[in-house]
């Protein structure tokens, strides 16, 4: 079962990602049946990092001025130590944050990602998970930080880093399916195939015969 058919997740990330943390979430999103975009402040391919070493590129979908929040249902921030570094220095990725979260759209965020909820003025009052080094900076932010797999607060879902990428996962998914019933009542209704009562096929078949019969005779009345 496909439990998020047609949900359109955006993922929000820039050079020195940390790989894992945007394939394995990805991979499940698309297994699942969303609609994955990746967006980024420029077009092109960015960088993975697997920790300190270089990882492989990704093509960017979408960039921060082809896009809004509103074109889509979810967001993915993955992090890495250059990524949400790189995102928090963009006021369109702060804009992007900021309108997905006044639309109350769920966000799914790990590792140093909260670094760019912190940045867009998010994190106050709220409570989130995040990699050990920046715990500060969310304490500093206002927010509560919280040592937990996955933390659920609200449209967020937060987790410390890739080894507990199994529960941010989890999580992840339970969050965005909530989503679901409004893109089930955004698809368009397609039209069911009328279908034609039993009693009524003699004489559909009757007057299909009488009109072939009639477009047989004048054929031959135009060979003549």
């Amino acid at each position: 079962m496909r439990k998020l058919k047609g949900l359109r997740v955006a993922v929000l990330v820039a050079d020195g990602f940390e790989q894992i943390e945007l394939t394995a979430p990805v991979k499940k999103l698309e297994r699942q049946g969303a609609d994955v975009t990746i967006v980024s402040p420029y077009r092109g391919r960015i960088r993975g990092m697997n920790h300190l070493m270089p990882g492989k590129k990704v093509s960017v979908d979408a960039t921060l001025r082809e896009v809004k929040a509103a074109d889509f249902d979810a967001v993915l921030i993955p992090g890495g130590l250059v990524n949400p570094d790189l995102l928090r220095q963009s006021a369109l990725a702060l804009d992007f944050v900021r309108d997905a979260d006044a639309l109350d759209l769920p966000i799914a965020v790990i590792c140093h990602g909260p670094w760019v909820l912190i940045s867009a003025g998010l994190v106050e009052g709220r409570s989130l998970a995040s990699w050990p080094g920046i715990r500060d900076d969310v304490r500093n932010a206002g927010g509560r930080w919280v040592d937990q797999a996955a933390l659920r607060d609200g449209n967020w879902v937060s987790s410390p880093g890739p080894r507990q990428m199994f529960a941010f996962i989890k999580g992840m998914v339970e969050l965005f399916e909530e989503k679901m019933p409004e893109v089930v009542a955004r698809a368009p209704l397609v039209p069911q195939r009328q279908r034609v009562p039993r009693a009524l096929w003699p004489k559909l078949l009757a007057g299909t015969l009488a009109t072939a019969a009639l477009g047989l005779g004048a054929r031959r009345l135009a060979l003549r």
